[in-house]
């Protein structure tokens, strides 16, 4: 949804985006090993940092890619990408960490089916978080004039919105969500300088399904890419669940290019 939002805003597509979120699950690691705090406990705490990481970067980078060709901003975005992976590689090296033993350890069985307590408090904490964002996009006086910034920069200028500041504002927030996704994904999987990349573009799947700039299309994309691999994977082998979601996207952009939800 974070990375949609940017899109629809701003019309920049952030492929560093897995690395904010990478990002995000070191500073839980190092809460969780150096301060003890719990991922839970910490979120947002991570989610107010990685808000102020995601205002920096566009005060430093992204405002300087507004008027710049969609080439320069994918190779731009796509630099920043590089770069926090090589930055983290250089202070941490490539091991692999793990969060020790936290609050949502375990898991519990259900009418004889297994379930991982970790990924459903997870699961949990990304619909409370979505539902969140759709509050303030769609009910504060800010989160309309957010909207009015993507529809007409221009015009809501006229109006009286600091498109500017709306601008630092959608990075902010992308980055506050992708910076709660690493609080919940690090109580179950461990951090390297990597792991953003494996989470990128099953992401950029989700929203170019839903339809990029679609903050409601991100969250049902989301929702659909999880159900397609899953029973993709459980009908005939979890190796192969990608190759299912990765097959639907390509039906859907043959059928409807701009995604279920996207505009023209």
């Amino acid at each position: 949804m974070g990375l949609s939002l940017i899109y629809g805003v701003m019309n920049i597509v952030n492929f560093a985006h897995g690395e904010f979120m990478m990002i995000a699950m070191y500073l839980c690691f190092f809460m969780a090993v150096g301060l003890g705090l719990d991922p839970l406990a910490s979120a947002p705490i991570v989610a107010l940092a990685m808000f102020a990481f995601g205002i920096l970067v566009y005060r430093l980078v992204a405002r300087h890619l507004l008027e710049a060709s969609m080439i320069a901003q994918m190779f731009a975005t796509f630099g920043m990408l590089l770069f926090f992976q090589a930055l983290v590689n250089f202070l941490w090296k490539a091991d692999t960490r793990s969060v020790p033993d936290n609050w949502s350890t375990g898991n519990f069985s259900v009418a004889g089916l297994f379930f991982n307590t970790p990924e459903l408090v997870a699961s949990l904490g990304a619909l409370a978080t979505a539902i969140v964002l759709f509050w303030f996009i769609n009910r504060t006086e800010t989160g309309l004039a957010l909207q009015a910034a993507a529809e007409d920069p221009q015009v809501a200028r006229l109006l009286g919105v600091n498109t500017d500041r709306m601008y630092a504002l959608t990075w902010g927030l992308s980055a506050a969500t992708v910076g709660v996704a690493g609080a919940l994904l690090s109580t179950f999987l461990p951090v390297y300088p990597l792991v953003g990349t494996n989470w990128a573009l099953p992401a950029f799947v989700a929203v170019a399904i839903g339809g990029f700039g679609s903050i409601t299309g991100a969250f049902w994309g989301g929702i659909i890419v999880g159900l397609v691999q899953t029973v993709g994977g459980f009908a005939t082998s979890p190796n192969y669940k990608l190759l299912f979601v990765y097959g639907l996207y390509l039906l859907i952009v043959l059928v409807r290019p701009h995604g279920l939800m996207g505009k023209r």
